[in-house]
């Protein structure tokens, strides 16, 4: 009879060297070779340089290994970055209501400015302003 090992740590990276994930050890890499270029090649005094190789190294430490709330920093920057994309401010307006509809408990909504570049009346007059072209028939035969 045949024996099959049932998977148990599904949500768990892999390992891949002393304990590290691969994005830990690519990070680490990327950091170190950060490090070798910031102690290198700036024309500074040796130990201005040694002190941003190290002041890189520090962050890069702290990228790779530190994971608040068990997500990467990586993660938390994403969230940070949607977090200032999106609006503030909210607008609230009385509501317009159909001649034959009447809601007396629903008088205001909340109203989200959109961004210039998502309303879909600038998509359509950026492309009422592009030349347009005449389509070719085939012949008939």
């Amino acid at each position: 009879m045949d024996r099959h090992e049932i998977p148990t740590h599904l949500n768990v990276e892999d390992k891949a060297f002393a304990g590290l994930t691969m994005r830990q050890l690519m990070t680490a890499a990327i950091g170190l070779a950060l490090a070798y270029g910031a102690a290198s090649e700036p024309p500074w005094p040796m130990p201005l340089r040694l002190v941003a190789a190290g002041l890189v190294l520090a962050v890069i430490a702290l990228v790779a290994l530190w994971r608040p709330a068990g997500r990467p920093l990586e993660d938390w920057g994403f969230v940070l970055l949607r977090f200032w994309a999106l609006p503030r401010v909210a607008v609230w307006r009385s509501r317009e209501l159909l001649h034959g509809a009447q809601e007396p408990g629903h008088r205001y909504e909340v109203a989200l400015p959109e961004a210039a570049w998502a309303s879909p009346t600038a998509r359509s007059q950026e492309t009422t302003d592009l030349p347009r072209r005449r389509r070719r028939r085939a012949p008939t035969p």
